[in-house]
């Protein structure tokens, strides 16, 4: 297929956090607010004069200094996060919107404050309780701990606004983000899909890391390039695959995949679209506020959710994308020493594997990672011999 127009330009916007789009924001006087986790309800941070950008660490390979703060069995994304603190690559940043999920990143969050490592006297990190269960006192807990850890410090120390009339243009803003990623992912829904997994990949993470404003004409006028695309006339792929699980914010492993010659068509992990990008519906009789928190609180798919409701929901969740998109199989992969995803990457495997609680079984490989793709002969392995395997498994299935 002839290249994406933006795609080199897209790229080049992931190779660093503050990148020219966030530069160009910070130089109009806009407070930039760190985010790294789904239940931190990303739109808020888009309101007034305000805008999110979700932490990555671009080509961290060996974070020694953050290990020493955070010892060797933590998690790689984290460690590398920090890392890149101590170097300056945040020091743009205004605040940091934390939780309390995961304790590893929690902890990363505070060493922000505790070694000052942002050059800014007003900088605070604040850190949402996540509620472990989907009742409504639960919600009402969540939209409190909204109130208290985003909204009432960014009033005090910056003076936002989060007027009704501002929430709702943010709303506005995310929606239509929201509405051509749909129609993009919609497109790898057909045999011969115009977009591969990869390109899709590096346009979702520029939606997360850039002012969605900046970034909107771009993918506008991406979306309707792919209107037009015309895909190769052969499908160069041999099998479709869904990829779930914790962090992937290295567009390289997507890449690695479908140079092995499977299409990632699906994509249920941290980052990724599925959840995350549906637009927020607005109700009558409802506040703005409400709307938002009900739609993190309900949508997400996190591990952390416990109950055996949640579980079973996150499986068939799952199952359902590999229907609707087509996929042969399922690659479920979590960060060395995340607790969440490492408990739900062995269930996820058996539960696909035996077929449990689901219409039928789908073939699954586990894979545990590193922060970035630096083990790549060994995930290069592990993708070709799991693509072989549904390659054959279709032509058996022809017979």
């Amino acid at each position: 297929m002839r290249d994406l127009k933006h795609l080199i330009y897209f790229e080049n916007l992931l190779q660093q956090a503050n990148n020219d789009l966030v530069q160009a924001a910070c130089g109009d006087g806009r407070l930039a607010l760190a985010w790294n986790c789904s239940y931190i309800p990303e739109v808020l941070l888009d309101t007034d004069k305000c805008f999110g950008v979700r932490l990555r660490a671009p080509n961290c390979t060996n974070p020694d200094m953050a290990t020493y703060y955070m010892t060797n069995r933590s998690c790689p994304y984290s460690k590398s996060i920090l890392e890149r603190a101590f170097e300056g690559g945040y020091n743009f940043i205004s605040a940091l919107i934390g939780q309390e999920c995961c304790t590893t990143m929690n902890r990363m969050e505070q060493y922000f404050e505790y070694c000052e490592l942002i050059p800014n006297e007003k900088f605070f990190c604040t850190y949402l309780d996540m509620p472990l269960r989907k009742t409504e006192w639960h919600a009402g807990y969540y939209r409190r701990q909204i109130e208290q850890k985003i909204l009432q410090p960014l009033e005090k120390v910056y003076g936002v606004d989060f007027s009704e009339a501002n929430l709702r243009k943010a709303v506005e803003q995310f929606n239509e983000v929201c509405r051509i990623m749909t129609e993009i992912n919609a497109m790898r829904e057909a045999e011969n899909p115009v977009i591969t997994g990869y390109e899709f990949h590096v346009i979702q993470l520029c939606t997360q890391t850039c002012p969605k404003d900046l970034i909107l004409p771009y993918l506008r006028e991406t979306l309707q390039e792919l209107r037009t695309r015309e895909p190769d006339p052969k499908p160069g792929y041999r099998a479709r695959v869904l990829i779930a699980g914790s962090e992937i914010d290295d567009p390289e492993f997507t890449k690695m995949c479908e140079m092995a010659g499977g299409l990632v068509v699906a994509d249920r992990y941290c980052f990724g679209s599925m959840p995350g990008r549906e637009e927020i519906p607005l109700e009558e009789g409802k506040d703005v506020l409400q709307s938002i928190a009900d739609y993190y609180m309900w949508r997400n798919q996190c591990p952390r959710a416990m109950g055996p409701e949640n579980i079973i929901a996150r499986k068939r969740y799952i199952f359902d994308l590999v229907e609707k998109y087509h996929a042969d199989g399922i690659i479920v992969e979590n960060m060395k020493f995340c607790e969440y995803w490492g408990y739900e990457r062995a269930q996820d495997g058996m539960w696909f594997y035996e077929g449990y609680e689901l219409p039928r079984s789908i073939p699954v490989c586990q894979i545990e990672k590193d922060y970035t793709s630096a083990a790549s002969g060994q995930l290069r392995t592990r993708f070709q011999a799991f693509i072989e395997s549904l390659e054959i498994k279709k032509i058996q299935a022809q017979q």
